[in-house]
This record gives structure tokens, C-alpha cells and sequence, in this order.
């Protein structure tokens, strides 16, 4: 069952500790590879960089095995080092469909892009 990945986004809201006029949002823009995802992790906006008002970019490169899971996992680039570390693990976390038995890997690395963004929360009133 191989089927090629399309782009991909995902929202996650970190609803703990914020302050009342910003959220923070972690994004993932894209996907590029050719195994299909059963299970994402976002990464988790670190506390640090909330309160400091830091944003940037992460994207992370790996291998898929067999089995669907990730690994040779390392950051091609990044805006700030502070996003790397919850970027990787994200990515260790997550896992792809299975290969069928008889099916060998493509050998083509996936590579993945978090953004990290405060947003602020609009009042509707």
C-alpha cells in the first residue's frame, strides 16, 4: 500500500499557561516522502519561547523503516536551536503505515517543517 504523501497541515493549540491575548501554534507546513503517516506528532511549542516571543522553523529529516518508524533523524535547518529538540522528538513519536510484507523502503528520506507562531486571540465582541 504505497501511496505518494500529500502536503499535510496540522494545528496544535497550546491551551496551558497562556496569556489572555495570544496563542501559540505549532504547524506543520509539509510533508515530503513517499510512506503514508498513521500517527502524527506535533511538537510542543516550547514555554521559553512563549514567553520570550520567539518564533521560527524547524525542518527535519529522516529515514522510514519497515515498520513505519522513524529514524536517522536530524535537522537540515532552523531559525532558532530552541525548536529543534521538540522537533526531533515529534518526529520520533510519530509512525507510518507498515510495508506489506515483500515491500522494501524507497530509500527516499521524508523530510518535515514545523512552524512555530504566536498568534493573537481576537475578540469577537
Amino acid at each position: 500500500m504505497m501511496m505518494k504523501a500529500s502536503a499535510l497541515t496540522i494545528l496544535l493549540l497550546a491551551g496551558a499557561s497562556l496569556s489572555a491575548e495570544e496563542t501559540s501554534i505549532t504547524r506543520l507546513v509539509d510533508e515530503v516522502g513517499d510512506r503514508v503517516p498513521s500517527h502524527t506528532v506535533v511538537p510542543i511549542y516550547p514555554e521559553d519561547a512563549r514567553r520570550d516571543r520567539i518564533e521560527g522553523e524547524v525542518q527535519v529529516c529522516y529515514d522510514v523503516d519497515v515498520k513505519g518508524r522513524p529514524y536517522r533523524v536530524a535537522v537540515r535547518q532552523s531559525t532558532n536551536r530552541i525548536f529543534e529538540r521538540p522537533s526531533m522528538r515529534a518526529i520520533k513519536a510519530s509512525l507510518y503505515v507498515p510495508l506489506d510484507p515483500g515491500e522494501k523502503t524507497s530509500g527516499i528520506k521524508t523530510c518535515r517543517t514545523f512552524r512555530f507562531q504566536l498568534q493573537p486571540l481576537v475578540d469577537d465582541n
